[in-house]
């Protein structure tokens, strides 16, 4: 099963974020606007994972995710990967609490448990708002989107979600863990 670690923002903090995406969704020729109920901040993507795995994933990631405390956050600002001049993800920022310790703990507990896809990139924390197939120019929408800055939220939770792919893609909570 495909699998991933999240914290999922809370629904006040989601309603902010698409108000301020709104008037550009569905407008920028090429853009994929997903749903906003698959909206959430990876912390480690584990890709396909053995179903045998799955009670030593659970184990290892509850072991990480109680070594590190609650993170006070905000999404501020959009920017773009890999830029927003050859942009295929358009996303909002975080600033806040760094997550970066909580998101290399959950990695290497994945990759412990067996899940070795685990990628190994350095955390950038975001929430991923529209996808492009091919690189385009998005400064104008992101200039447009302008300084966004949204309420502070308390992250005080981990998800590990399983990815069920095809149309429609949807995202399955399979268990959570309070941070310190």
């Amino acid at each position: 099963m495909r699998l991933f670690a999240a914290l999922i923002p809370p629904e006040d903090v989601l309603d902010e974020v698409e108000r301020a995406v709104a008037p550009f969704s569905g407008r920028v020729p090429g853009l994929r606007w997903p749903a906003r109920e698959t909206w959430h901040v990876t912390l480690g993507f584990f890709g396909e994972v053995p179903d045998r795995a799955l009670p030593d994933l659970q184990t290892r990631l509850a072991r990480a995710v109680s070594r590190h405390q609650a993170l006070d956050v905000a999404f501020a600002g959009f920017g773009a990967f890999s830029s927003p001049r050859r942009a295929r993800v358009l996303w909002t920022g975080m600033t806040g609490d760094p997550a970066h310790r909580l998101a290399d703990s959950v990695k290497a507990g994945a990759r412990r448990a067996g899940a070795v896809q685990t990628d190994d990139k350095r955390l950038h924390a975001h929430l991923t708002l529209a996808r492009s197939k091919a690189e385009q120019d998005l400064r104008p929408l992101i200039e447009a989107l302008g300084p966004f800055a949204g309420s502070p939220w308390r992250a005080s939770e981990v998800h590990l979600v399983r990815s069920h792919l095809g149309p429609p893609l949807r995202y399955e909570s399979l268990a959570s863990w309070a941070l310190g």
